[in-house]
Order: structure tokens, then C-alpha cells, then sequence
């Protein structure tokens, strides 16, 4: 193999999810006006497109426009590349130079480089919990695997040679070996989960233990119809609780129980140090505030009680459905595991705390839904292999240098925390700081996820990518969400949009129903901006976006695709206009609510627009942008003619 192909399987999308180019979708699709709760919708798997080659979509010939790559028009877009791209790294390089005027505004957020002679802007504080806990969590990712293979020599299957059913298997009758290798899973498991939990958060982990308590009672308790509402109630609840109530420390809990056990009288100190709560408080773990990491597990718990919820509405049929598929239990595809309900005494306790507690996938995801992960103790998924997961993990350490060095050189985090003077950066430079800061916000996010992804991984279990695309190779707001947090985005999918209606169906027909899903966009929107943090700035960030998305639905309404068959090129270009306002939109909405808020960037945008220089550079950037989304829209006539369409 030349280096070039092995550059490029590094970078091909198998390497990245084989879901994506050669995942074994069901040939049975449910028809476009049905929509099951307990599976995503036709439209989320790529309804009407039939899948061949073990899975892996059929494109019709002219789904497909001829390449462009050797055309003059892209030959231009190619010149205008390599101008452009250096000049945007140059732009943020200059302005976090020491002599720029402004350095010494934001100085002090710079910390010593492992780089000689550079700085690193480790000012984030998300970010720099992870960055500074790399070397432990690369030991825990090693021991974890190997402290299961002891565990796994120590109790071995009796019969490996039939711990996978042959392909009429229907799961009337599961073999006991299979049996036993989840029973041995999910024991290790739950044991090294508890351990991870108090290791993680000290003397807090009973109040997580109560929380997962509380809840598996509601589903297992409550008459099954209430299950739902007192689910969503519950851990909605317990998003604001935990927020408001600061993880409830034990020294207000022992203040508001037992005040005796603490003087009131000799002031706040004294009675800190007679208080036993505050003695449990001050051994809070490795992460004393546990609420902030808490809400991953949220998704978790919803997911537990809604997939035995709809388990004990669909166990009957699924049977049945699966004889007609005739589905080989041991090599399902990812919707076949999440859509199949598990067998009624797999909803125990016991696994119920193993799924919830499991390691690798705790503190950050990606998020697996119970469904998916029984499925996969049973049956190591047949897309694990050595080869894809030693390139999975290059792919990580590569991105994580490519952050370093981006650190190291680029200090855009710093400069919009200090909030210098706009009026020493020229239009092109804020710009740039705007676009590396979002840069930065994709790469701390996709770094942990890949990273507790490629630990599943070495496990055995094979959880969703969260990032499909890098973030500068989108165009479309509602591609980007389908493809940002990609677990996530699927979670809401399956437990929030699909029951409120969706976007198709019944009660999702006319003006009317229009409205709905609309207002169905909203309702999601409003629980992932509360989800993320209990703040107005995020509420307004759900907003904007979904504002943002009508006008490329509306756009959708009146240029339409069919109408312009005639006419491919013009098309192309006045997508690529719309495309343009996509991208600035997304832009203005994700730096309102990860980055600088409303108020920084209104100085932002009157810093670029705010003269007769920023309106010619905003017009010169819309031109360049253009230039970028036309290549993105090549990037995916590419990949349909390779058989793949993502979706986003």
C-alpha cells in the first residue's frame, strides 16, 4: 500500500463510522407516513434509496451530476484556495503576536507551551479540564481493556463456538452462552462503573445512585401509561434541580437536616469546620461538581425507560417482524439494534446500571441507547476490527496535535475573553478570530467524543460518531445538526421529535401541520439549548437557530430541485447564494451561544461591517464563502456517485 492510499483510507469515511458507507440497513423500509416511535424515521435512514452490497445505498445514475473537479470553473475555486487559506491562518497569527498592541490585554490567559519559544492558549475551561486530564484518561483507557481480559480469563464462556446464533436464529430460544457473555459484560461493567463513579466524584456518588434508583422505579413501577410524561417530568426536573440546587452540597443538606451540627453563632468558618456535611463535600473526587457532567447521563435514562416502554408495546410484533426479516441476531445494523427490543428480563436492574454507569461512555458519550448496547454484549458488532480501530485512534492523535499546535499559535479564545479593543483588528482579522474560535469549539467537543468513542472501541462496543464533518465543510443548517453531535442528534430524533409529530405522518399535513413541525423544531430546539446549560444565552441560541433554518426551508418551496433540470449550472449557483446566508447564519447563531454572546457580537459585527473597508471585505468574504460552498457541493455529487449519501 503507497502512502497515498494509506492516507486515504485513514481519511475515508469507513475508517471513520463503516456505518456510513457500508452500514447493513434493513431492506424492509417503513413507509413515509408511518411513524414508530421506538425507530427513526424513514427520512433519518434514507427512505427509498435500497440498499445492495451487504447494506450500502443504491444511487440511481442521475442522482449524480458529471464531476467538475477538471473544469476552469474549478480550476478558478483552486486558485482561490490556495490565495485565501494561507492568508486566514497568517491574519490570527499576526494578531497573537507579542508585539500587537493588544497582547498584553490577554497576556495573563496564556499559559507555558510544551512548543519552544510559544505560549498556549489553555484559557477555556472546558477544553483545558480535558487537555490537563489527557495522560490519566490514556492510562484508564489502557488498564480498562486489560483489566477485562483478566476478568474475562478468570471466568471464561464455556462454549465459544456457539456465542453466535446461526442466521435463522429468532431469538425465541437464545443460546446460554449468549447469555453468559453478556452476564459477564455487563458484570464487569457495572463493577468497574461503580468504581469509576466514586473514583470520579467522591462522597457525590450516592446522590447519582438515588437519581438512577428514582428513575428505574418510574419505569419499572408506574402503570405503563404514565411512564412517559413522569419520565421526561422527572429528568427535566432534575436538569434544573441539579443546576439551581449546585449538586446539592452535603454541608446544606446537613444545615437544613441537622443545624445542630453546626454552629450558628461563631460565624461561617467555625461552623464549616464542625459541619459534617462539609467534611463529605471536601472529598468530592477527581469531579466535585458532578451535575456538570450529569446531564449526558440524563440522555441515558430517558433512553433506558423509553425503550422498555415501547419494548412492552412492540415485544409481540418485533417477533413477529423478525421472522419475516428473517434478521441474524449477531450481525444486526445499527437501526435493527435500536429499533429491537430486548428481551423483558434484560430490563433488570442490574443491566440497567451497567448501561448507565459504562465507562468509556459516561462522561462524555457518545450516546449508545439501551437497546443498542444489550444488543452489543451479546454480539461484538462485525465492524470492530483491529485495522479500523488502529486507524480510528491515529485519526484522534492527529487531530488532538492539530489542536496543540492551533493552541500554540493561534490565541483566539484568549483575545475574546480579554475583549481588547476591536479597533486595533482590521476587518479580515476579526473575521478570523471569529471563524478559529469556532474552529476551536469543534475541535474541544470532537476531541473527548473521539477520543471515549475510540476506549469503546478497544472494548468491543461500537457507539455512533458524533462528528461527520469538519465544520468548515457545511452549507446547510439542517445538514449540520443531522451531522453535529450525531448521537444526540439522533437521540432527539427517536425520543423527542418523533413522538411530538415530526416533520411527516398524521397530523403533519397542510398549513397546519406545517406549523406543527415548525413548532416541533422549537420545542427541540428549546430542550437542547436547556439541555446544554440553564441559560438565557442559550435559549436564544435554540432560537436562532431555528429561525435560521426557514429560510432554507422556504427556499427549499420555491426552488424547487425538479423545476431545474434543465438548468444544473444556474441551480448550482443560486444554491450556492442561499448556501452563503446558511453559512453566515450558522456562524452568527453558534458564536451567540458558545462563544461571545449577543453583546460581543454586536462589537464584532460593527468591527467588520462598521466601515466602507468591513461592507467591501463582507462583500469580497460572501464571494470567497461562494467559492467554498460550490466545492462542498461537489464534495457530495462525489460521494453519491460512490454510493453514499449522508445525509449532511
Amino acid at each position: 500500500m503507497s502512502l497515498l492510499q494509506y492516507v486515504q483510507k485513514l481519511y475515508s469515511l469507513d475508517t471513520l463510522d463503516p456505518r456510513f458507507t457500508a452500514s447493513a440497513k434493513s431492506s424492509a423500509t417503513p413507509s413515509k407516513s408511518q411513524i414508530d416511535p421506538a425507530k427513526p424515521t424513514p427520512e433519518e435512514n434514507g427512505a427509498g434509496l435500497k440498499p445492495r452490497n451487504g447494506g450500502q445505498k443504491t444511487i440511481t445514475s442521475n442522482e449524480a451530476s458529471p464531476p467538475l473537479w477538471n473544469t476552469a470553473e474549478f480550476y478558478l475555486y483552486y486558485l482561490v484556495f490556495l490565495i485565501c487559506v494561507p492568508l486566514m491562518f497568517k491574519a490570527v497569527y499576526d494578531v497573537s503576536k507579542p508585539s500587537h498592541p493588544n497582547f498584553s490585554k490577554y497576556a495573563k490567559l496564556l499559559s507555558p507551551g510544551w512548543i519552544p519559544g510559544r505560549q498556549v492558549d489553555n484559557s477555556d475551561d472546558q477544553y483545558s479540564t480535558f487537555r490537563d486530564n489527557v495522560p490519566y484518561m490514556a492510562i484508564v483507557l489502557i488498564l480498562h481493556p486489560l483489566l477485562r481480559k483478566v476478568f474475562e480469563a478468570i471466568y471464561p464462556l464455556k462454549d465459544q463456538s456457539s456465542s453466535r446464533p446461526p442466521s435463522n436464529e429468532l431469538g425465541t430460544s437464545p443460546y446460554a452462552s449468549t447469555d453468559t457473555r453478556m452476564t459477564r459484560r455487563v458484570t464487569f461493567d457495572l463493577y468497574f462503573g461503580l468504581a469509576f463513579l466514586c473514583a470520579l466524584n467522591g462522597f457525590s456518588a450516592p446522590k447519582v445512585l438515588i437519581i438512577l434508583y428514582i428513575n428505574y422505579s418510574l419505569a419499572t413501577q408506574l402503570p405503563r401509561n404514565y411512564v412517559p410524561a413522569a419520565t421526561y417530568i422527572f429528568n427535566i426536573g432534575i436538569l434544573f434541580a441539579n443546576e439551581f440546587g449546585r449538586g446539592y452540597p452535603y454541608s446544606e443538606i446537613a444545615g437544613l437536616l441537622l443545624p445542630w451540627s453546626g454552629s450558628r453563632t461563631t460565624g461561617a468558618d467555625v461552623k464549616a469546620m464542625k459541619n459534617w456535611g462539609s467534611f463529605l463535600d471536601a472529598y468530592g473526587g477527581l469531579v466535585p461538581r458532578w451535575e456538570i457532567l450529569f446531564k449526558i447521563t440524563i440522555l441515558r435514562l430517558i433512553s433506558f425507560n423509553m425503550d422498555y416502554v415501547w419494548s412492552l408495546d412492540r415485544g409481540a410484533a418485533s417477533l413477529v417482524e423478525h421472522k419475516k426479516k428473517q434478521l441474524d441476531l449477531s450481525n444486526l445494523s445499527e437501526r435493527d439494534r435500536v429499533a429491537t427490543p430486548a428481551r423483558h428480563q434484560d430490563y433488570s436492574f442490574r443491566n440497567y446500571l451497567a448501561y448507565i454507569l459504562y465507562s468509556p461512555l459516561y462522561l462524555a458519550g457518545p450516546i449508545l441507547t439501551f437497546n443498542d448496547y444489550i444488543s452489543q454484549v451479546k454480539y461484538t458488532p462485525r465492524s470492530i476490527t483491529r485495522t479500523r480501530t488502529t486507524l480510528y485512534g491515529i485519526r484522534f492523535f492527529i487531530c488532538l496535535l492539530s489542536m496543540e499546535l492551533i493552541l500554540h499559535y493561534i490565541y483566539a479564545v484568549a483575545i475574546f475573553k480579554a475583549q481588547p479593543d476591536w479597533k486595533a483588528y482590521s476587518p479580515f482579522q476579526l473575521s478570523m478570530l471569529g471563524y478559529f474560535n469556532l474552529h476551536i469549539i469543534w475541535l474541544k467537543l470532537l476531541l473527548p467524543w473521539r477520543f471515549f468513542r475510540f476506549w469503546a472501541l478497544l472494548d468491543g462496543i461500537d457507539p455512533p460518531e458524533n462528528m461527520v464533518r469538519c465544520m468548515s465543510d457545511n452549507y446547510s443548517a439542517l445538514a449540520f445538526w443531522r451531522g453535529w453531535h450525531r448521537s444526540f442528534n439522533r437521540w432527539i430524533v427517536r425520543y423527542i421529535y418523533v413522538p411530538l409529530g415530526g416533520s411527516g405522518g398524521p397530523g403533519t399535513r397542510g398549513k397546519w401541520g406545517k406549523l406543527r413541525a415548525g413548532l416541533n423544531f422549537l420545542v427541540v430546539f428549546t430542550f437542547v439549548a436547556l439541555w446544554h446549560d440553564i441559560q438565557l444565552r442559550l435559549v436564544m441560541w435554540g432560537w436562532l437557530i431555528s429561525l435560521f433554518v426557514l429560510p432554507e426551508v422556504l427556499a427549499g418551496f420555491l426552488f424547487p430541485k425538479r423545476k431545474w433540470q434543465n438548468h444544473k449550472t444556474v441551480y448550482r449557483w443560486i444554491c450556492g447564494v442561499g448556501a452563503v446566508g446558511n453559512v453566515l447564519m450558522m456562524m452568527v447563531a453558534n458564536l451567540v451561544g458558545f462563544a461571545i454572546g449577543l453583546d460581543g457580537l454586536k462589537g464584532l459585527v460593527y468591527g467588520i461591517v462598521g466601515s466602507y473597508s468591513g461592507v467591501v471585505f463582507f462583500v469580497t468574504a460572501c464571494a470567497v464563502l461562494f467559492v467554498g460552498v460550490q466545492v462542498m457541493f461537489e464534495t457530495r455529487e462525489q460521494e453519491l456517485r460512490q454510493g453514499i449519501k449522508l445525509k449532511c
